[in-house]
């Protein structure tokens, strides 16, 4: 068998995962196998499909590989590089002196969070020329996390370490395929959950589908879609009232536990399973088993969420509960306990055992002209379709996307792609056509990760359970006659064009003279606990010995605030709800593990195992409507209507019918047709993603027979 000429290692950045992967190439150059890096120490061989098919979107030919501007016509033509930065630029400083600074907004995707450099450089570029509109995926699936950490508060030393914990509680989350569940182990995530199991640690999941993960739980908790703050509340009250708070952590670092006791008391067992579909038993066994105390020790764990809560109805309540719970029991690390990841690319900074206390910066800062604000520097993505081309000094008339696709992320599609056609200015940092860069008036091609030189994210390495750093150099070359833009070069070049001097980790860049990617990487580390040098040189990743790190006491005496005055009005209105609805079922998003949100879904080993994201079922919900796995049908809600394929998943409870965001586009179909932004979270804008009433119609079908039409229904 012939050996492979030439061996190299790199690793993923499509998610938190970071999985190493080994490149083997034949004589020719050609990729001769691709795997998980079986001597990675973090990730242990474990790759997915997503990463094992890299290479393939950096091959395909449906890539943009020179920068395009659109024409009159609507079409796209070729430009040069830097001819297309000089219009990029001339169109910027006009739309800045006519209508100001906010006036140009950033969009950071999904791929910008992988990418340092591009992830440090873009609100760099805003910050430069004082514009506050800056928008992220964070704000239209989590925000609800970080609307909690200023509301509720903050723990200096973050929650019980994941290595210390007796039981994990995960709220509408499937690390075993997102690989972004916080606090828990996620690379190599099904060897860690085995290691987990056999630790003698306790698994609970709560989520309406027996999902990957939950296949590994003691107990599998599966309750209606939507209703997660209904069941958090009533989880909640059960602790309270069987006297298993931390009292005396309660003393000391919380306010409000009263006042929250009184206003989730009327979510008893009983309101809670008819509201629900949980039986009463279930949840008082979900609240024993996590928060009982040890009768000779403190019990350690903690509760965390994936998107679900955060992408349903009163994300904020749920987020704000699935926290207090946390407080309620003390589940926060403790002075003495070790950091297990100290860090390595970033500086060494203190854990404290203290609350940092609530700030709500969307009432105090900065506003737009409905009246909402930033969360951690950021606009919320919900509030762009109303603000593009408003005429008021909060509109956004021009945009920069990197690494995003927000005409599909963005919930009632329709409206979004509307309000993309009124910008005056459109550029994509993207390698593909797609819903958002079809409509640009720039797309500038980046190099793919395959092309560059990287090193894992240190704005994410909290993500590992280890002090990991990897880099990477470039193991493929650029397309022949390409011409390619690594991402941060475009807010390098765009700001040279603004005369706005840009900085990276506090030091001025040099913007006569442009960078080397791995100078500024260097820069970035600057202060790091590792140098770059050493990490440079530790070929496949390595797990630095670094100085170990203990939680320290804390100084302060700020509290947690647990029950705000809107946290007790929303459970007000929560418990006076009425569960009724015009609609006989609840629709779940879901994860595939074979695609990431919108990309790369034409690749051809994925082609050959996906066609679409079909609408799934519980087979008795299909049986009693008379649909059939395969047959289409249309899936109606209050806000739209979509098509797509049926097929049964006995994983889901009987009444929740579920589908596969991020899809449209030509590869299957948009589920955001089914939701709208008329209803928008005060706070943070959210809509309603998921947890939503559906039904659903066999498909009709008009069929042309020697010229006499007959309809069927599939």
């Amino acid at each position: 068998m012939e050996r492979p000429q030439r061996e190299a290692k790199t690793f993923c950045r499509l998610c938190g995962g970071h999985c190493g992967l080994s490149y083997s190439f034949d004589a020719d150059g050609g990729i001769a196998k691709v795997q998980g890096d079986r001597t990675n120490p973090l990730t242990r061989g474990y790759a997915c499909i997503k990463g094992l098919t890299l290479h393939e979107a950096h091959l395909s030919d449906r890539r943009l590989l020179w920068p395009l501007k659109r024409t009159p016509a609507g079409d796209f033509e070729r430009i040069a590089l830097e001819q297309a930065y000089d219009e990029i630029g001339e169109r910027l400083r006009a739309i800045i002196a006519a209508r100001g600074p906010d006036a140009v907004g950033c969009f950071r995707g999904t791929q910008s969070y992988l990418n340092p450099l591009a992830y440090a450089l873009q609100p760099a570029l805003l910050a430069a020329i004082g514009s506050h509109s800056f928008y992220s995926t964070m704000t239209i699936d989590q925000s609800a996390k970080w609307v909690t950490a200023r509301r509720i508060g903050m723990w200096g030393a973050g929650l019980d370490p994941y290595e210390l914990s007796d039981v994990f509680l995960l709220v509408g989350a499937n690390p075993l395929v997102s690989l972004a569940t916080a606090n828990m182990a996620v690379q190599n995530p099904v060897k860690s959950i085995k290691e987990a199991k056999a630790a003698g640690k306790t698994l609970i999941v709560i989520d309406p589908r027996r999902s990957q993960t939950a296949e590994f739980a003691d107990l599998h908790v599966q309750p209606i879609p939507g209703e997660d703050a209904t069941l958090l509340a009533g989880l909640l009250r059960h602790i309270l009232a069987s006297g298993w708070e931390d009292r005396d952590f309660a003393r000391q670092y919380v306010d409000g536990l009263e006042s929250l006791r009184a206003a989730v008391e009327p979510f008893t067992p009983d309101y809670v399973a008819e509201r629900t579909g949980v039986p009463a038993e279930m949840l008082e066994t979900a609240a024993r088993l996590f928060a009982e105390p040890y009768p000779d020790r403190r019990k350690r764990g903690f509760v965390t969420s994936g998107t679900g809560p955060s992408m349903g109805r009163h994300s904020n309540l749920s987020e704000h509960l699935i926290e207090a719970i946390n407080i309620v029991c003390g589940r926060l690390a403790q002075p003495g306990d070790p950091v297990i990841n100290p860090g390595v690319a970033m500086p060494r900074r203190p854990r404290r055992a203290e609350v940092v206390p609530p700030f709500r910066e969307w009432e105090s800062g900065w506003q737009d002209a409905d009246g909402y604000g930033t969360l951690f520097g950021e606009r919320m993505t919900a509030t762009l379709p109303f603000s593009i081309g408003r005429d008021t000094p909060d509109g956004i008339h021009a945009l920069i996307v990197d690494g995003g696709n927000p005409v599909n992320a963005i919930p009632e599609s329709a409206k979004v792609s509307a309000a993309f056609d009124r910008l005056d200015l459109l550029v994509c940092i993207e390698p593909f056509l797609n819903e958002t860069s079809r409509k640009a008036d720039y797309i500038l091609p980046p190099k793919m990760m395959l092309e560059r030189a990287e090193i894992t994210s240190p704005f994410l390495e909290v993500i590992f359970r280890a002090p990991y750093a990897q880099y990477a150099e470039a193991i493929l070359p650029e397309p022949e006659g390409a011409e390619l833009v690594d991402d941060w070069e475009v807010f390098w070049e765009i700001a040279r064009r603004l005369d706005a001097p840009l900085a990276l980790n506090g030091t001025p860049l040099d913007m006569a003279r442009k960078p080397a990617t791995d100078e500024l990487i260097a820069l970035l580390l600057e202060g790091a606990q590792v140098d770059f040098a050493a990490i440079r040189a530790a070929e496949g990743g390595r797990i630095f010995d670094v100085s170990p790190l203990h939680v320290e006491p804390g100084d302060g005496d700020a509290k947690f605030d647990l029950a705000p005055p809107d946290i007790v009005e929303e459970l007000r209105e929560l418990r006076a709800e009425s569960a009724a609805g015009a609609f006989d079922l609840r629709l779940a998003v879901r994860r595939m593990r074979d695609v990431m949100n919108t990309a790369h879904h034409h690749l051809p080993t994925l082609e050959k195992r996906l066609t679409d994201n079909p609408l799934w079922a519980h087979p008795d919900d299909l049986a009693s409507r008379g649909i059939a796995p395969g047959d289409r049908v249309r899936i109606v809600s209050a806000n739209g209507a979509i098509e797509a394929r049926a097929e049964a998943d006995a994983t889901l409870r009987a009444g929740v019918v579920s589908i596969t965001h991020g899809w449209g586009g030509g590869a299957g179909v948009n589920v955001n047709a089914l939701t709208s932004l008329g209803a928008r979270d005060p706070i943070n804008a959210m809509p309603v993603m998921t947890g939503y009433g559906v039904r659903l119609e066999p498909l009709v079908i008009d069929f042309d027979i020697g010229h006499q039409v007959r309809r069927v229904e599939c």
